[in-house]
């Protein structure tokens, strides 16, 4: 075997093993490389395979994953020493992203902020909050105007000028980790924008870096890639191509580009393009990133004749990511986007893959229960697709960034005797205002009047009914945020909806921005209503008073750490209900159980549905002992965090049996 300073590593091919040898910088200790190696043992056999089922055996891709193999070396015996503390420190409690004091915030730095300093200034909010987790949305340098929100990068290591540089942003990172905040930044790794140093370098006819793009000499390919393919952004451009000019300028060319024609596509089908965006998010981790954010995970892998969506490649491709950052960077983890079906967003999450995703189900299906004052397609939803596998867990949202689109499965929905095509475009029009009697005000994104197909913007207040001056608005916005914050995993706020932001409807006035109606789900920074946020007599101040007690009861019950849920049907089909079980510091087993009711009108739980239970419950929101024996009556949107000792049974027990 050798001694650490002379062996590579055992599981390696022997090309891999003299890279990882030849890469030791003369200062790395023993003990360093010792740790090093030890990773690569542990992962190296896995990315071996993972690279022979993307790109085949060959001359080529074993070179390609020698390079990758010193890359990596390299790139963990440049990590800061601290961060080098950080990875140890996680793989010695791999679950510490469960704990119910996990708490995430998002935010444009521009916007809410003004620049990186901006964002500093605002971390002792960030604490008052109790936030963990902050996510700031794309930062990094791209095309002026029009970038599709930052998700066109012309660099992954150099920041927008307007915000600061990698230098503030780093020290920003160690900030926000001595704050006990964790840094999250997307990857934006499906593709480049057009003004990127690689797509420059393939728009000038240099073959290497164009074929780090899908670049076809005419519509031969083209035509029979869209075939199968779907449109993304019909808008702005017909199909999945582009045309570019050819580098002498006189002909012409296609790219391909999923989404805005600006946006370019990857081709992973060249390892070495997997290798060098491994550079770039190992670039991003040394920078002091704790969580990645894998943008587009469905579009990432091309195959003639499919839908080339959630192929089998793209998992194979975010698996390899995720062992390079078991060696190089195993504190950073990722976090899924895949806004697709639900049994294909579950696909993406495992330890091994992407350890976190969003829960877009969970957030269509919460505005669908507010709509339609009906809880069962979430109900459902919580009892039937909420698992995840151990070591992960689910990021809970009531809004993001970016447009709603009614994920749910249309299997589900059928069985609860709803058409999902009708119920799309029954939701479509109630939270454009275009449906009797809706308190919702959204903006409609990608609006079809012909189909009724849209998708919907807005902000969480102007869609629960604020910004329509509806009396049960502040009530929604509080539900809705409830259910995030107690169903497990990371619940995420969209800053400033916890002051009841409104759209900003100036987006039209701002370059760039009049052809993209999701600007106006994110606003510039409310002051007034943050002024406004300790002044109970108004709206902001009694929203911001009562999320500020959810959150601080989710830091002090244990229950509501990881994502153990079950069901618990309330007899009513206004209420929604579920357990989080768990026990208290003398070992018994404790319950709480959590109801809300998304009817406009009081709705009741009776005694026999409840009869399970103790006799007596404490309100973790109000502090009161609540009797049960009678029964509950919930207000309209109201919310009840019950939570009970039990006399006998495991802590998982449920409190109430499915047949009873």
């Amino acid at each position: 075997m050798g001694t650490p300073q002379h062996r590579a590593t055992d599981a390696a091919s022997p090309a891999v093993a003299a890279a990882v040898a030849a890469a030791r910088a003369p200062g790395t200790t023993d003990e360093q490389w010792a740790t090093l190696l030890a990773r690569f043992d542990r992962e190296i056999g896995r990315l071996q395979r993972l690279f022979g089922e993307i790109y085949g055996a060959g001359e080529r891709t074993d070179a390609e994953l020698a390079l990758l193999a010193g890359q990596l070396a390299t790139s963990w015996q440049e990590r800061p020493a601290d961060l080098q503390e950080l990875d140890a420190a996680r793989e010695a409690d791999p679950s510490w992203f469960e704990s119910n004091e996990m708490v995430g915030g998002v935010l444009y730095v521009d916007r809410y902020a003004g620049d990186l300093d901006g964002v500093r200034a605002q971390i002792p909010y960030f604490r008052e909050l109790g936030l963990t987790y902050l996510h700031l949305m794309p930062l990094f340098e791209a095309p002026a105007q029009n970038s599709d929100g930052g998700y066109a990068v012309s660099s992954y290591r150099a920041v927008n000028p307007a915000l600061g540089d990698m230098e503030g942003l780093t020290a920003l990172a160690a900030d926000l980790r001595s704050q006990g905040i964790a840094l999250v930044l997307d990857f934006i790794f499906n593709h480049t924008s057009d003004e990127h140093a690689w797509a420059r370098r393939a728009q000038a006819g240099e073959p290497e870096y164009e074929d780090f793009y899908w670049i076809f000499p005419d519509r031969t390919m083209p035509d029979a890639y869209e075939r199968t393919v779907r449109e993304i952004f019909p808008d702005d451009h017909p199909g999945a191509f582009v045309p570019i000019p050819t580098p002498d300028g006189h002909g012409e060319r296609w790219v391909w580009a999923t989404f805005h024609s600006f946006q370019w596509d990857l081709n992973y089908t060249n390892p070495a393009v997997f290798r060098a965006m491994a550079g770039e998010m190992l670039f991003l981790a040394n920078r002091g990133v704790d969580i990645l954010r894998m943008d587009a995970v469905a579009f990432i892998w091309k195959q003639l004749g499919t839908s080339c969506e959630s192929l089998p490649q793209a998992h194979a491709l975010i698996q390899a990511f995720n062992a390079v950052c078991r060696i190089a960077a195993p504190a950073v983890l990722f976090k899924s986007e895949a806004i697709v079906h639900p049994d294909e967003v579950i696909g993406y999450i495992s330890p091994q893959e992407c350890q976190l995703s969003y829960n877009p189900l969970q957030m269509a299906l919460i505005w669908s229960s507010l709509a339609t004052r009906d809880a069962r397609l979430l109900q459902q939803a919580l009892e039937r697709r909420h698992t995840l596998p151990p070591g992960t867990a689910w990021v809970n949202y009531v809004r993001s960034h970016d447009d709603i689109g009614w994920t749910f499965a249309d299997e589900d929905a059928a069985e609860l005797g709803i058409d999902g095509y009708e119920h799309r475009r029954f939701l479509n029009r109630f939270y454009v205002d275009r449906f009797p009697g809706s308190f919702a005000r959204g903006v409609p994104f990608q609006d079809n009047p012909r189909t009724g197909d849209c998708r919907i913007a807005g902000t969480t207040a102007s869609l629960a009914g604020l910004e329509a001056g509806d009396p049960g608005a502040v009530d929604r916005i509080v539900l809705a945020h409830s259910i995030v914050l107690s169903t497990g995993g990371i619940p995420l706020l969209y800053l400033g909806d916890e002051v009841g932001q409104l759209n900003d409807l100036g987006y039209v006035d701002e370059p760039g921005h009049a052809e993209d109606s999701r600007w106006v789900n994110r606003p510039h920074y409310p002051a007034e209503a943050y002024r406004r946020r300790l002044d109970p007599s108004t709206d902001s101040g009694r929203l911001h008073a009562r999320l500020r007690r959810l959150l601080d009861v989710r830091r002090t019950t244990p229950e509501l750490a990881g994502n153990r849920l079950v069901g618990f049907d309330a007899r009513n089909p206004h209420v929604l209900g579920y357990q989080r079980p768990g026990e208290d510091p003398d070992g018994r087993a404790t319950v709480v159980l959590c109801l809300a009711n998304v009817a406009d009108e009081p709705q009741g739980v009776d005694a026999l549905t409840l009869s399970g239970m103790p006799l007596e419950a404490l309100d973790l929101v109000t502090g009161e002992r609540v009797g049960l024996r009678e029964g509950l009556t919930l207000p309209a949107h109201g919310v009840r965090w019950l939570r009970t000792v039990l006399e006998s049974g495991p802590a998982d027990a449920p409190v109430q049996k499915p047949d009873s």
